[in-house]
């Protein structure tokens, strides 16, 4: 009985690999994974009622991964950008071993969640709020082949995205298909998972938050939410600049700086108005807002150290340190690399998935979250 058991472990442990080795025909075998259990769940949400029509909304789906041998003393929660869903960290579109398996093998359990209204997460016509999809040209230009398209300065030294990143090539096609509808207002997606994701800490919790994209400021909004169960950020590019879109659309987003919605500041605010958000310079050749001096500090976050990670060619890298002197200012302990200052050249904003992706797990991410565990 036990040998059978084990063999339904291994099992499991290996059937994410091999099923999409199956769906990248160009990779001759499969990979086989770190040995683990797989569980899941639902978390949060409510009843909701349209006419005579009740339903659950608001939950989100939760996958934990966990490797027969945990050495870490926490987890790592994964929270994947728009549009992408939790598989994001599972395998890479060429058919190599993702970040989450990666990070089972370093001792690491692994919780995945895909966002409220996204993936298996249901939305709901008629209750939710719109949706919409990123279109091939979008993905193609800021993604995966921007060395082509050539949209901002650093585009050109793209490199790393395995295959041509365009249509029609087998593993940009196996990518393209992952891409999922996400809610149009980002202040309805934050309301969501500050709700859902604070019930997520309190029955799972304490965690390392590892963030990529848009799902940036839900670390902070789930920090500052729930303080004691979140002990580290990782912030892969996280959306932003503070105050404003930028690059593609110039306009005002995120008033509370990083934030759709209010964080707990000290002194306290009443409005977003309060912040008085000025230009600053920090030497990036990027028009900066920060808060007007004396900053207000985001007490909740002071204790939680964080890590954002910047690639040399994404588009997020001629804005990203306005986010971390944003966050400085603001009282917290936040870190900003770049990748092509420790020796890493050629990614883009998917870096997780791209050609080096284990060497920047190994030689960014992971080195850092030794020294802070330590």
């Amino acid at each position: 009985m036990l040998m059978m058991l084990r063999a339904v472990f291994y099992l499991f442990s290996i059937l994410p690999a091999v099923v999409l080795s199956a769906a990248a025909p160009h990779r001759r075998s499969a990979v086989v994974g770190t040995f683990h259990r797989r569980s899941y769940f639902y978390v949060g949400g409510a009843y909701s009622q349209l006419d005579d029509f009740t339903t659950a909304t608001g939950q989100i789906f939760v996958e934990r991964l966990t490797p027969e041998k945990v050495t870490q003393p926490l987890p790592v929660m994964f929270i994947h950008g728009r549009g992408m869903t939790g598989t994001n960290f599972m395998n890479t579109p060429d058919g190599r071993l993702g970040w989450a398996d990666h990070f089972m093998s370093q001792g690491f359990e692994v919780i995945l969640v895909e966002q409220p209204e996204r993936g298996r997460s249901s939305w709901v016509l008629g209750i939710d709020g719109p949706q919409d999809v990123p279109d091939t040209f979008l993905v193609q230009s800021r993604f995966t082949a921007s060395q082509r398209f050539n949209l901002w300065p650093q585009a050109k030294l793209h490199s790393q995205w395995p295959g041509n990143g365009s249509v029609g090539d087998p593993i940009f096609d196996n990518f393209f298909k992952s891409v999922m509808p996400s809610l149009v207002s980002e202040e309805e997606s934050s309301i969501r998972i500050r709700d859902a994701g604070s019930e997520l800490l309190d029955k799972i919790g304490p965690v390392i938050l590892l963030t990529h994209s848009q799902a940036g400021q839900l670390g902070w909004i789930l920090a500052d939410s729930r303080p004691s169960k979140v002990k580290a950020i990782v912030a892969l590019e996280p959306i932003g600049p503070p105050f404003i879109n930028a690059v593609f659309n110039t306009v005002p987003a995120r008033p509370f700086g990083v934030t759709e919605v209010p964080l707990r500041f000290s002194p306290p605010i009443s409005s977003a108005h309060d912040l008085s958000p000025v230009i600053v310079d920090t030497g990036t050749n990027f028009t900066c807002f920060q808060q007007r001096a004396p900053a207000r500090k985001l007490a909740n976050l002071a204790n939680i150290p964080v890590l954002i990670v910047t690639s040399q060619s994404s588009y997020h890298s001629v804005y990203d340190a306005c986010t971390a002197t944003f966050l400085q200012q603001a009282g917290v302990a936040a870190e900003h690399v770049r990748l092509e200052n420790v020796g890493i050249e050629g990614n883009g904003h998917m870096m997780f998935m791209e050609k080096n992706n284990l060497a920047i797990a190994d030689n960014v991410v992971l080195k850092w979250l030794r020294k802070i565990l330590n």
